[in-house]
């Protein structure tokens, strides 16, 4: 009976698809039986199958569009969430949460453009984030309040009996949920790291909670101890490329461990032979072994100022797969054909033993092309001298080659930061990368070229590195942007896609300005970002049809994998028997990769943040010169020239009245003075929060000593 009610009234609203009264329904079908009527309506309504409104007019339901979407902060009475494709961020009102937490995806609907921006209801919670989160713990008016490090802004009450012992500004994690009949959140503390003022302990914290794993299983380490005691056998080496005699070295920091790279160039008739030779990793990691499964979950090892958590146990990365100086090592080797001008003739992907002639170090090699070796140094090197000349002169090459192209230097500030005994942070400085270290790029970029193109050549599952396109919305801020600094973004309006060549241009033009820096994080943010990916689509970045990562397999786990899918092609050619092995597995390296990759970003430049504020706390009251990096509506940072960022609220500028552009600068409303990107600004330090990585600068006149 229902299910005929129901059939009618489906195909009434078929034909006369405008809205209609229950009651006006109820006539037009003839019903005599209301009760089994709205029985059967509400189950359609239950279904989605018909709208039923306030005034009980009845409706087919239009088919639902939702936008994917993560919820990325969370404030009393709102969230934001951020679309999965890009766009701007969503406001979504707490009465339309449904309980959605910090880090769900969810899927929105009801989603509206306005002029402060769009507007969605969260319509269902597909995946839902962990509640157990990371804070400060924080007494005081007889109050008991954890401050979330997650971008949740405001205080959660803590359940009491789970604070005993725990002292104000401790660092905690704590289990988050909902109290009873009510829609405010409680924490209840699970674990207590320490003081949150130290940003040793406030690292340990966030690398919980970014979920990166610290220790290995036992079934691993059992794995890789057993690895590491086997010799290099005969049947290792039937096969393969016997380079024990070439002139071949490493060249990595002075403290580094895991050696996985290591080069070999000499000149040709026709121009060059790059040899890059990558540890053999997938050699030892067998597929369905321990090992495998918990690098592919780990993905990447993690960088933290006072640490390193590897993707491999240190049996591997520092022992039988380190390409140490004077060992024979498996490896697999990239050997590559080049003209004159860089252009890549030809290339062969081998198994490989080599022995490396010398450990090389980066500062030391440098030494060495700035001609300011002693006579120690030139006599460490003298077995691979030839082969690193060749290698500078090649790297100058393929680097004239690239910036022909339209590839663009980005100014991309690093941090390198100097901890003392207690591993507290007391120095910081912007990292520069010598004549050694660029050399070493354009060599590993090379290799990972040419293994993507073998891989696209012969339509293998395989691992791409990629980099799509700019958002076209993005591009335009960056117009803008350009526009504002006084550039001409010309370059940047024209039909069709953007180039890399169209960025050189304005990153040319504000070369030697003070915009220089600026413009160089502005093209970065206006880019893609970069990702793995089981299609060729190129990498915008790079001016790359092809491209991949196959140089780092210690420390990243798409070069592990890409390892095993070219050493078994290396054993058959059958491309169907690949695609079944490999198809799959490809598929969910680049997937479980990508996502690892961004964790490990975010946990890194967590833990920077930290360090640098627990830095500042030792210059509080010290005036600087700094650059403004950034104008936003509330004021502007500034970046110190020792690579420390900071804020100056707009209010804290004395008798002015400053407002924002909506651009790049704030205008004083009262002398028409303006705060502008690029400009330099004289602040003093007021504040710096170890646990949140705020730092807080205000305006000073005095004189400026520059770190």
């Amino acid at each position: 009976m229902l299910e005929e009610l129901k059939s009618k009234i489906i195909k009434y609203m078929q034909h006369y698809p405008q809205s209609i009264t229950s009651r006006g329904l109820i006539k037009k079908l003839k019903v005599k039986d209301t009760k089994s009527f709205y029985q059967a309506l509400n189950q359609l309504r239950d279904a989605g199958a018909v709208d039923v409104n306030k005034k009980h007019r009845v409706r087919l339901s239009e088919e639902k569009k939702t936008v994917k979407a993560k919820i990325v902060s969370l404030s009393k009475g709102f969230a934001f969430a951020r679309p999965s494709d890009g766009g701007e961020d969503m406001f979504i009102h707490a009465d339309n949460l449904k309980k959605a937490f910090i880090g769900d995806t969810v899927l929105l609907d009801h989603v509206k453009q306005s002029p402060k921006g769009p507007s969605a209801y969260v319509d269902e919670i597909s995946e839902k984030s962990s509640r157990t989160i990371t804070g400060t713990l924080s007494r005081g008016r007889g109050l008991c309040e954890m401050i979330p490090d997650d971008a949740i802004r405001y205080h959660i009450p803590v359940e009491k009996d789970s604070a005993k012992n725990v002292r104000d500004g401790d660092k905690i994690q704590a289990e988050i949920f909902r109290t009873p009949r009510t829609s405010m959140l409680s924490a209840r503390i699970v674990k207590v790291y320490g003081k949150s003022s130290s940003a040793k302990i406030c690292a340990d914290a966030i690398i919980d909670q970014n979920g990166i794993k610290t220790r290995f299983p036992d079934e691993v380490l059992a794995e890789a101890k057993t690895i590491a005691s086997r010799p290099i056998t005969e049947q290792d080496l039937k096969g393969r490329l016997d380079l024990r005699e070439t002139s071949i070295c490493t060249i990595d920091g002075a403290d580094a461990k895991d050696l996985d790279d290591a080069i070999s160039v000499s000149r040709t008739k026709a121009g060059y032979k790059l040899g890059v030779h990558i540890a053999d990793v997938s050699h030892y990691i067998r597929e369905g072994s321990a090992i495998d499964a918990e690098a592919m979950e780990r993905g990447t090892s993690v960088y933290f100022a006072d640490r390193v958590i590897p993707m491999l146990p240190k049996e591997l990365s520092n022992g039988v797969c380190s390409l140490n100086a004077g060992e024979d090592k498996l490896t697999f080797s990239a050997v590559v054909e080049l003209d004159k001008h860089g252009e890549i003739l030809s290339y062969q992907f081998k198994k490989s033993v080599i022995r490396s002639k010398v450990r090389g170090v980066y500062s030391e090699v440098n030494q060495l092309f700035e001609k300011t070796a002693d006579a120690e140094l030139k006599k460490k090197y003298a077995p691979v001298i030839r082969s690193l000349n060749a290698a500078k002169e090649l790297a100058d090459v393929l680097k004239t080659r690239s910036v022909q192209k339209g590839t663009v230097d980005l100014d991309s500030t690093e941090s390198k930061f100097t901890l003392n005994e207690e591993g507290v942070c007391i120095n910081v400085e912007p990292r520069h990368t010598g004549i050694s270290e660029q050399m070493i790029e354009q060599l590993m970029i090379t290799a990972n070229q040419a293994a993507a193109k073998l891989a696209k050549a012969n339509a293998i599952p395989f691992v791409y590195r990629v980099h799509e396109q700019p958002n076209p919305e993005r591009v335009n801020n960056l117009i803008q942007l350009v526009g504002a600094l006084g550039l001409n973004p010309r370059s940047l309006k024209h039909e069709g896609d953007v180039t890399t060549a169209d960025f050189a241009d304005i990153m040319n033009q504000a070369n030697g300005t003070p915009a220089q820096k600026v413009i160089s994080h502005q093209l970065l943010r206006t880019m893609a970002k970069a990702r793995y990916d089981t299609s060729p689509i190129g990498h915008f970045g790079l001016a790359l049809a092809d491209y991949c990562h196959f140089t780092s397999p210690i420390r990243r786990y798409p070069d592990t994998a890409i390892h095993r899918i070219l050493s078994a092609m290396l054993e058959t050619k059958d491309k169907e028997e690949l695609n079944r092995r490999y198809l799959a597995f490809a598929n969910a390296a680049a997937s479980d990769s990508s996502a690892a990759e961004i964790r490990a970003m975010q946990a890194e430049r967590s833990a920077e943040d930290c360090y640098m504020a627990e830095y500042m706390t030792q210059h509080i009251g010290e005036s600087y010169t700094g650059i403004i990096s950034g104008v936003t509506q509330r004021g502007v940072f500034v970046e110190l020239p020792n690579s420390v960022e900071g804020f100056v609220p707009a209010d804290s500028f004395e008798g002015a009245k400053y407002r924002f552009d909506g651009v790049i600068t704030q205008v004083d409303e009262n002398t028409g003075d303006k705060l502008t990107i690029g400009q330099t600004l004289a602040i003093q330090v007021v504040a710096a929060d170890v646990a949140s990585g705020r730092i807080d600068f205000i305006p000073d006149t005095s004189v400026n000593t520059e770190l």
